[in-house]
């Protein structure tokens, strides 16, 4: 006898709703080892169906550099899906203490207290002031590696350079006389 979808399908089913951030998605399909769930709205109706595949894609996309589209080939493999998903199991609190310790005061060299990192899911709010527009940049690109974040948001301000008062010279030069 033939098997049919009853002799396959579970019947404990593990669903996400619409607004359910990618990091959670992430760790479900990790948890629960599936490969996809269907997505409710709030009166809990079927709208869609997440696949680990069309996250994996996604990731590989915004991650993939151009000109380099067999990367997503190589990302296909099912041992890899579950090394690239396992990265989201990490806690907001265990990010932010790796940006702070790791990446703000060993890599950067700079006083974690000048700066404030709130995570949530994965989703990373950098504040403070930043010595310079370059500094800056290189923080949030670090920011960006670190293994559980999802996104960084940029709340960081910059000093703005002092202007002479008049809009004139701020030193005064003698040249010799020829």
């Amino acid at each position: 006898m033939e098997p049919t979808i009853k002799d396959v399908m579970t019947t404990r089913v593990i669903s996400v709703t619409r607004d359910a951030s990618f990091r959670t998605m992430a760790a479900a399909l990790h948890e629960y080892r599936i490969s996809a769930f269907p997505v409710l709205d709030d009166e809990g109706k079927v709208i869609g169906v997440v696949s680990e595949a069309d996250m994996l894609a996604k990731q590989a996309l915004e991650s993939e550099p151009k000109g380099m589209p067999g990367m997503i080939a190589g990302l296909l493999r099912r041992k890899e899906h579950e090394n690239l998903l396992a990265v989201f199991d990490r806690s907001d609190e265990d990010i932010r203490r790796e940006i702070l310790d790791q990446v703000i005061r060993r890599d950067l060299r700079t006083d974690p207290a000048t700066f404030s990192a709130l995570v949530k899911d994965g989703i990373v709010t950098l504040e403070g002031v930043a010595e310079t527009i370059e500094f800056g940049d290189d923080l949030k690109q670090r920011v960006r590696h670190v293994q559980g974040v999802v996104a960084v948001r940029d709340r960081l301000s910059y000093p703005r350079p002092a202007e002479p008062s008049d809009g004139g010279f701020d030193v005064i030069a003698r040249f010799p006389v020829d």
